[in-house]
């Protein structure tokens, strides 16, 4: 017969409650964990089971944590970061010339460099396995913390992301946003004020994008009413075709337009003020200390010291 220490570890049980502590919703946490909720919600009565006490309770449609789940919380918390700890320190024993990186990066940004760059690094060393994951900013938060990918790139400050403590940050560069747009009126401008950006119908990210969150706080700040958005598309190169089609405004990232510039057929122009942000890697405190992944960086410093990252960018540019 199993122990209660079995019947938890056996299995994602524990897991599962950590992602439904997290959201506090069955559906949000069953569709972000891929399973059924009437199999989430098996997992918890394991778990409850297992426990002897309720770990959530309801009042109406809104789920809390009971006493027993607050400890189970801190506890389960508490164990997985000892656990990848652990796993840090044995990782920084081992080889700095061989083993996996494992590397989430936001699906929404520009490429062409770290391509240029994985070329270079796996040439040199061959036994360094790179695994370079296109990810949404959910999936990369969960991946991080739960030790399934060693390095995350992504746009900073998120505030999205509230427990920093446990993370550094590595700078990449300082990009910012471009306005594309058909009107020819504005076509010989090199700067365009917010106002004159929320005249035109817009193609856009969804709300929970990072770029998206970002256009919206900049228009609220300067008290400026946001432009009607008519479409929204989680891919730049989507979001360039319909409103190319369309004959629809928006912003993207700079380095995304310096890379694809040729194929664009929308004039561009900087945002006044500049609307600006921090491309960077996102990792656990211990993760430098993993030899391997002191290397990367080693030779991440060397590669674009010699030439720029959006210098490469523009290099690699597809023509």
């Amino acid at each position: 017969m199993k122990t209660r220490q079995e019947n938890l570890f056996a299995s994602k049980t524990l897991t599962y409650f950590l992602q439904l502590a997290e959201t506090m919703n069955y559906t949000q946490a069953a569709q972000i964990l891929g399973i059924t909720q009437p199999a989430l919600t098996q997992q918890i009565k394991k778990l409850e089971r297992t426990v002897g006490a309720p770990v959530f309770f309801s009042i109406g449609k809104k789920l809390y944590l009971s006493d027993a789940g607050r400890t189970m919380l801190s506890t389960t918390q508490q164990i997985f970061s000892m656990v990848n700890e652990a796993l840090d320190q044995v990782q920084q024993s081992t080889s700095p010339t061989n083993g996996p990186i494992n590397i989430g990066f936001l699906s929404s940004m520009e490429d062409g460099a770290f391509e240029d760059f994985f070329i270079h690094f796996t040439n040199k060393y061959p036994d360094i396995k790179i695994r370079f994951n296109l990810l949404t900013r959910r999936e990369i938060w969960d991946k991080l913390e739960s030790n399934q990918i060693d390095l995350a790139v992504m746009y900073v400050p998120d505030e999205s992301i509230k427990n920093w403590r446990s993370y550094e940050t590595k700078k990449i560069f300082t990009d910012h946003l471009v306005y594309l747009h058909h009107d020819e009126k504005l076509a010989d401008r090199k700067r365009i004020k917010l106002p004159a950006t929320s005249v035109a119908d817009w193609v856009t990210y969804p709300p929970d994008y990072f770029i998206a969150q970002l256009l919206s706080e900049v228009y609220k700040n300067k008290m400026v009413d946001e432009p009607t958005t008519k479409a929204q598309f989680t891919s730049p190169y989507q979001i360039i075709k319909f409103a190319e089609a369309r004959q629809l405004s928006t912003a993207l990232p700079y380095s995304f337009w310096l890379s694809h510039q040729n194929q664009i057929n929308m004039y561009h122009a900087d945002f006044d003020p500049a609307i600006s942000f921090d491309m960077a890697f996102v990792y656990r405190h211990d993760k430098s200390k993993i030899p391997r992944i002191a290397r990367f960086f080693k030779e991440w410093d060397e590669f674009f010291q010699e030439k720029d990252y959006l210098s490469v960018i523009k290099d690699t540019r597809i023509l």
